[in-house]
């Protein structure tokens, strides 16, 4: 059985958290879809709307990415190569995350 797919709200809830942990706050965009002619800025709806496309659009092709190995590399190697954790600004916090 296929898992049900997120709704809209459950994706908004995900979208704000993991913006809110790199710092941006989708509050300070103009509220609904009208962009702001003073600055430019998209309204807030259609940013979000933008964003649940995208996350909908990449949950099974960003779970499949491996990153490709120089030719002529070792298939272990390049499996190990796959592996590696994405680079981060403060890897310090990573390291409760990651297994010895």
């Amino acid at each position: 059985m296929a898992p049900t797919p997120p709704t809209d709200a459950e994706l908004d809830v995900l979208i704000r958290a993991r913006l809110a942990s790199l710092g941006i706050d989708l509050d300070q965009l103009p509220p609904g879809t009208a962009t702001d002619p003073e600055t430019g800025s998209p309204g807030r709806d259609s940013v979000l709307a933008s964003l649940r496309s995208f996350v909908r659009g990449t949950v099974g092709t960003l779970a499949a990415y491996q990153l490709p190995a120089p030719p002529g590399t070792d298939p272990e190697t390049a499996k190990a190569l796959s592996q590696q954790p994405a680079p981060m600004l403060y890897p310090s916090i990573s390291t409760e995350w990651r297994t010895a």
